[in-house]
């Protein structure tokens, strides 16, 4: 990766860690709400899902824990958001193949993931994977309407 990428997604992550989008809560209900915990680091995230129809019409976040987290929350919360649900999980499907680099994606789904490339990094850091992938597991939680999520 070029050094001037790099700068960039560096500074995608940092933007999102220091303006959430996204961030807060939804009433429960009619939304529901994954908890979501890395106890390897301490970040704690609760994901609120609205759906109508099999789509999510809403979705917010709160919680603390690091950059990579909370920048990864804030990217999947609008990256998700208007999809189905579907979709949501497809989308993870894509997320965590980036992210742990199980597989190679292919250049159109590099780029069909937007600034969530960005996170791409993480695969160099399996300890950061766990907080990457916090909010999306926090996200299936909600969706499924199980109880809280660890990363470990």
């Amino acid at each position: 990766m070029s050094d001037e990428l790099n700068d960039l997604y560096q500074e995608i992550i940092l933007d999102h860690h220091r303006r959430p989008r996204n961030r807060g809560e939804l009433p429960v209900p009619p939304a529901t709400v994954g908890l979501g915990y890395n106890p390897l680091c301490g970040d704690e995230l609760n994901v609120y899902v609205q759906t109508d129809g099999g789509r999510i019409t809403d979705l917010k976040f709160s919680g603390q824990g690091c950059a990579i987290s909370q920048a990864s929350a804030s990217l999947m919360t609008q990256r998700v958001k208007g999809k189905t649900i579907a979709e949501a999980h497809a989308e993870f499907a894509d997320v965590k193949a980036l992210l742990t680099g199980e597989s190679d994606l292919p250049i159109a789904v590099e780029e069909r993931l937007g600034d969530i490339i960005a996170l791409k990094g993480v695969r160099k850091f399996v300890a950061r994977v766990k907080c990457a992938t916090l909010a999306w597991h926090a996200l299936e939680s909600a969706l499924a309407h199980s109880g809280p999520v660890s990363t470990e």
